[in-house]
């Protein structure tokens, strides 16, 4: 069986001294003039660049089957996606924004474990949203390499105190989790989100509680749903085979009841996943627009960064995140998750005034 991609490339910073010949990549301040038409079997994987000016044409001459294929990825690749409504926050996906991480866990691989208090958490919250983060991602269990299982009640507990503390401020929440309690706990508390590593697959109960919420989720890719999400990363073509699983999935909740605009979909980068593999990754994060879903990265402080930079510990990784969090943006990435908040926020204000100047500029 072939299967069908398709990449958006060429990404031209003035569209308007070119029409027709680029198109607008998933609503957001980007724009791309080619499409890299991929097709992938049990024997090899076949690419060709065209133009999109030109892409009519060539896809006309396409199987019908493969046609409507493309039709419908390039469709999804174009489509703006809705707002995310995170309780009377609205936060539109027309330009990027940045999602804070708060590790409300004495193991941390990042903060080791400083926002266990939930005053000193709630402080760090706060000033991350006072930064220009969207949303901050609050989560009680560690899920680096090696982490031990938390008891749900436990990570319950290390998280409600926190949301209630923030609900009240008018900050939007997220809650990192794959427990169904948890879930249920921290939207009773005031978070507005799920972030699930395991694509609502670790839990039996974690779908319905999403469908039944209605908020925005998460799903990520991690080659496991086990307690340990970081074994059996195996792959073929890492790219393609994260691309399958996670399209798989999309539609696995959609068919139960979730809304394809409430869903965002992460390749999990980090998650049983090689050095190799995670850069290959970032080098074609493009293509995950072909999923229909708003897009979210999160690189920050991980151990690529170290391995790439002579093994420069968690805490001395602030260039390498923000640079891959910008690589991620201008692939068109809608929310970028980092520890980080302030820094990252600046870079993307400073690449949006960029962007803002090339869109109009005079023709």
């Amino acid at each position: 069986m072939t299967k069908v991609y398709l990449r958006p490339t060429g990404f031209v910073e003035s569209p308007q001294r070119y029409e027709g010949e680029s198109l607008r990549l998933a609503g957001t301040m980007l724009w791309f003039s080619q499409i890299e038409y991929i097709t992938r079997d049990m024997i090899s994987t076949q690419r060709q660049l065209v133009p999109v000016c030109q892409w009519n044409v060539f896809a006309a001459a396409l199987p019908q089957s493969t046609r409507e294929r493309c039709a419908l990825l390039l469709d999804r690749i174009t489509a703006p996606r809705a707002a995310l409504q995170l309780g009377t926050r609205r936060i539109r996906l027309d330009q990027p924004h940045v999602m804070a991480i708060i590790n409300a866990t004495p193991d941390s691989f990042s903060d080791g474990g400083k926002n266990v208090d939930p005053e000193i958490a709630a402080e760090a919250a706060i000033a991350m949203s006072s930064a220009g983060a969207a949303i901050i991602d609050i989560g009680g269990e560690s899920t680096r390499p090696g982490a031990p299982l938390v008891w749900e009640g436990d990570e319950l507990n290390r998280v409600a105190p926190l949301i209630r503390r923030l609900a009240g401020t008018g900050v939007a929440i997220s809650i990192d989790t794959r427990k169904a309690l948890v879930m249920e706990g921290a939207l009773q508390a005031g978070a507005t989100m799920i972030n699930d590593i395991s694509a609502l697959l670790y839990d039996d109960r974690a779908v319905e509680v999403a469908r039944k919420s209605n908020v925005p989720v998460v799903l990520m890719h991690a080659p496991s749903q086990s307690s340990d999400p970081h074994k059996d990363g195996k792959y073929d073509d890492v790219v393609y085979d994260v691309f399958d699983w996670l399209e798989q999935r999309v539609s696995e909740v959609e068919a139960v009841g979730l809304s394809r605009e409430t869903i965002l979909v992460d390749p999990g980068i980090g998650f049983g996943k090689t050095l190799a593999d995670n850069l290959a990754i970032i080098n074609n994060l493009a293509i995950y627009h072909g999923l229909g879903c708003a897009l979210l990265f999160g690189a920050s402080r991980k151990r690529l960064i170290g391995a790439l930079s002579n093994e420069a510990g968690a805490t001395d990784r602030l260039g390498g995140s923000i640079f891959l969090a910008m690589k991620a943006v201008e692939q068109g990435a809608h929310i970028v998750r980092v520890h980080d908040a302030a820094e990252t926020v600046q870079a993307i204000h400073v690449w949006r005034g960029l962007r803002d100047a090339a869109l109009t500029a005079a023709v």
